[in-house]
């Protein structure tokens, strides 16, 4: 004889869940704005994403623009701020001119936005993509869930680097290719991470409660299981936003990714790296940018990671 559970009763333990979650985001909240990590990525993090919103703004010039006949734009001309001691009657290039003539600064400035694009658009894609077969694998166990990890251990037992420029070799060059190689490469990560939290969260009372009270399997899965599993794919997410703008540079840099005249961090170090010596302010600027940004991404993933750990949360 099967054994109901009483309305209220049921309205009751929805209304404690509910509790539950809503104090633990509150702790965790806590807990993250008491990470001096966290913070200090978490600002610049904004004033990087600042930087890309009012990049046309910001910047004193369009990123391809030739400056040829301007006056003071000469090739390869260093950094000039009238502030450090830069002549007044000279114009100021705050991070001097690259070999084609084109403002250092404004290409940095525009070069923000195309990789915070590149990292958020790259993670997503692979969270979504890997998110999927890990709960997939997780819920249905079994030959399906032994069949797509195998799949994932294929693609895990390349070097991502390596795995990546051979799909963009495939593919093409281009700023587009590039990301869909970071984000396929990325894929195994999260699907194994949430395949692992749905093994363990699919045992749990509420998710017995829930079947028990004639939950669909999709139900369980979508409106219990995941939600619940999405905290360990928010901290790596976060970290791995820092390593997709590395790897994509990295590809832009053996010229496999954005291709000339956009102005990407990556691309701009490959085409001025000849002249490092000559001119290195060249790979100096878009190359303490991009530290700088995967820095921040690292340091706003470790304090996520120690706010969301529940032996903080007491």
């Amino acid at each position: 004889m099967a054994v109901t559970t009483p309305p209220a009763m049921e309205l009751l333990e929805e209304r404690e869940r509910r509790s539950g979650t809503s104090s633990i985001w509150r702790d965790t909240l806590g807990n993250l704005v008491r990470q001096r990590n966290a913070i200090v990525g978490g600002a610049v993090l904004i004033f990087f994403i600042f930087t890309a919103v009012f990049a046309d703004v910001i910047a004193t010039h369009p990123p391809n623009q030739v400056l040829i006949g301007v006056e003071g734009a000469k090739k390869l001309a260093p950094p000039c701020i009238h502030a450090f001691g830069c002549p007044e009657t000279q114009p100021e290039y705050y991070f001097g001119i690259d070999g084609n003539v084109r403002d250092v600064f404004s290409r940095v400035v525009h070069g923000t936005r195309i990789s915070l694009r590149i990292g958020f658009v790259t993670v997503g894609f692979a969270i979504i993509i890997g998110g999927f077969i890990g709960a997939l694998a997780g819920y249905a166990g079994g030959k399906l869930d032994n069949f797509l990890m195998r799949i994932m251990d294929v693609l895990l037992a390349f070097p991502s680097l390596l795995l990546a420029i051979a799909i963009v070799t495939v593919l093409g060059s281009g700023l587009v290719n590039a990301q869909l190689a970071i984000g396929v490469v990325a894929i195994p990560i999260y699907a194994r991470i949430m395949r692992g939290t749905v093994i363990s969260i699919r045992e749990r009372d509420f998710v017995t409660a829930s079947r028990a009270l004639g939950e669909s399997s999709f139900g369980l899965l979508v409106r219990r299981i995941i939600p619940n599993a999405l905290t360990p794919m928010i901290v790596q997410g976060t970290l791995g936003i820092a390593a997709a703008v590395l790897e994509v540079a990295a590809l832009s840099f053996l010229g496999l990714g954005t291709q000339p005249p956009d102005a990407e961090w990556g691309s701009m170090i490959g085409i001025a790296r000849n002249t490092m010596f000559a001119a290195p302010h060249l790979v100096l600027f878009p190359g303490l940018a991009l530290a700088l940004t995967v820095l921040a991404f690292n340091l706003l993933g470790d304090g996520l990671r120690d706010a969301l750990d529940p032996r903080l949360n007491r």
